[in-house]
């Protein structure tokens, strides 16, 4: 597997893989606009990219597939990482491509000296994606009480750090 930058193109790919609202709100807790739509979705990572210098990447399987997509960004005055908006194809759910990309995804965030944690959200009934985030290495570090509403659920979200 392979991590490179998101290109424009890859919408095309990633957008087959939110299904539906909820899926969609587990992703990304509505921060991008519903349904996924290439101009939102970029206009969304175009804002990141300026006001949290948050960087896409895609991740590509050794046949060429992308099989991934998350967001990354540094905040040199605490020297933490943050992954966002994680996601898999559904495709290849379960099937280690999610930790393979996440500790790729660490790898390269602790290239950078200056880097000494990295964390993410992750809603406490994603059990499939918090269980990826451990196996990856990262542990709890903060649980936020009825954090998200959606369809009136209120989820708790549970915030997940890595040092160094």
């Amino acid at each position: 597997m392979e991590i490179r930058p998101y290109k424009s193109l890859d919408f095309d790919t990633i957008k087959t893989w939110i299904k539906d609202k909820r899926s969609h709100a587990l992703w990304c807790a509505d921060l991008i606009p519903y349904p996924l739509l290439k101009h939102s979705f970029e206009k969304t990572l175009k804002e990141l990219s300026l006001t949290s210098k948050d960087t896409p990447f895609v991740a590509i399987n050794d046949d060429g597939v992308i099989v991934g997509f998350f967001c990354y960004s540094f905040v040199p005055s605490t020297k933490e990482g943050k992954l966002k908006f994680i996601i898999i194809s559904p495709e290849f759910r379960g099937k280690g491509y999610g930790k393979k990309m996440v500790t790729l995804a660490i790898k390269n965030a602790f290239c950078n000296s200056r880097t000494e944690t990295i964390q993410l959200n992750v809603f406490c009934n994603n059990e499939q994606a918090k269980k990826c985030y451990l196996r990856a290495g990262f542990s709890e570090r903060l649980i936020t009480e009825d954090a998200f509403c959606f369809n009136n659920e209120k989820w708790a979200r549970c915030n997940m750090v890595i040092k160094k």
